[in-house]
């Protein structure tokens, strides 16, 4: 008997599949039941396909009771395929993971550099600038507003030692806008004085940073 796949099932066994390129070494991992499900012989089978190199990872050992449980799952995926080799292990007590790691470390190999030595990051400066932003919501309002917070940057220009930016923070209730702004506004002006602070270290210049707030009901399920 197999329980349907949830639409998040589904989706993170097609990541695991589109995932399987220009990889070193492919780990898959499984709970302690002694038997192959769908899901994991279409990995299996994916993993048939690449011909790369794949161990197997049974994790959550630390709740088998019996030796014999856990000899049974190793016995019907050693079936379904041969893995270049099988790791017992437990996340929870980090059994068996040095054992893991050991072996992922002899398929390794140094390429080249896919970046820039001194690159940070391969996102935008608007970007950025709109993610610390919504950093300092969150972190200012803590728990009073849900994540349902979206910042746009509508407006970034830098002026030599000055940089005007203009954001909008769309959130999905009313009264979400008012827990936003704040007494007199001073919630929103505390945002944008920590959210400034960082901006300034990023530009390495003086930022004016200009914040509204709008309310865009259900503004998530849009595309």
């Amino acid at each position: 008997f197999h329980k349907p796949r949830s639409r998040l099932g589904d989706y993170m066994v097609k990541v695991a599949r589109d995932s399987i390129a220009d990889v070193d070494l492919v780990a898959l991992l499984v709970e302690p039941v002694p038997h192959v499900g769908i899901p994991e012989q279409e990995l299996i089978e994916k993993i048939r396909q690449s011909s790369l190199p794949a161990v197997l990872c049974i994790n959550k050992i630390d709740t088998v009771a019996k030796k014999d449980d856990l000899l049974a799952v190793i016995a019907a995926y050693s079936e379904a395929y041969d893995f270049d080799g099988i790791f017992p292990i437990s996340a929870r007590t980090r059994d068996g993971l040095d054992e893991l790691l050991d072996e992922c470390r002899k398929f390794l190999h140094e390429d080249e550099w896919i970046f820039a030595e001194d690159m940070m990051t391969d996102q935008t400066v608007r970007k950025m600038a709109s993610e610390i932003i919504r950093e300092k919501i969150l972190r200012t309002l803590d728990r009073e507003v849900p994540h349902g917070i979206a910042v746009v940057i509508e407006d970034f220009k830098e002026e030599g030692e000055l940089t005007r930016i203009r954001a909008e923070i769309f959130c999905e209730k009313e009264s979400h806008k008012g827990i936003l702004v704040g007494k007199n506004g001073e919630t929103l002006k505390r945002i944008g004085t920590y959210a400034r602070q960082d901006l300034e270290n990023l530009t390495g210049t003086k930022v004016y940073l200009n914040l509204w707030v709008k309310v865009k009901e259900n503004w998530r399920d849009s595309a």
